[in-house]
């Protein structure tokens, strides 16, 4: 089972949010999740690498993977087990962090979302993924 996440960039209350995301992880490596897609910006994306690494200490067949929206950047790779890259290299910069958002909803089974508002990217792709008929576990403790 390959989940993804996604979220605002900015975490009002990062312990609740990385013991939600404890929770959820932990709860779907059970269910046999076992490959995360991580998109690597911002703050919900460092809570939930952090949790999907703290996890494979316990759960030694899990795989993070950082998705890359960009070649000509530089990224510490130090908390993941791979990157991957989507072909992206003709889409438009102001349209490359959708589009591989899109990329990682689409090869998903279960989207884990933090998104509080309803504007913005990560509402975008929670947006997407619903159209998707995805599995979504969305933060509700707000």
């Amino acid at each position: 089972m390959i989940v993804t996440f996604c979220g605002h960039r900015d975490v009002f209350d990062p312990e609740a949010v990385s013991a939600w995301l404890n929770e959820v992880v932990e709860g779907l490596i059970r269910e046999g999740a076992d490959r995360f897609y991580l998109g690597g910006c911002g703050q919900f994306d460092a809570l939930a690498a952090a949790v999907v690494q703290k996890q494979k200490e316990r759960y030694l067949e899990i795989r993070s993977v950082l998705v890359l929206p960009y070649l000509d950047c530089e990224y510490d790779v130090s908390a993941y087990d791979e990157t991957a890259y989507p072909p992206l290299e003709n889409v438009p910069k102001r349209y490359v962090i959708s589009r591989r958002n899109k990329y990682m909803i689409d090869r998903s089974d279960v989207v884990i979302a933090f998104v509080t508002h309803s504007f913005g990217g990560a509402y975008k792709s929670l947006c997407y993924a619903q159209r998707k008929h995805k599995r979504i576990i969305r933060y509700d403790r707000l």
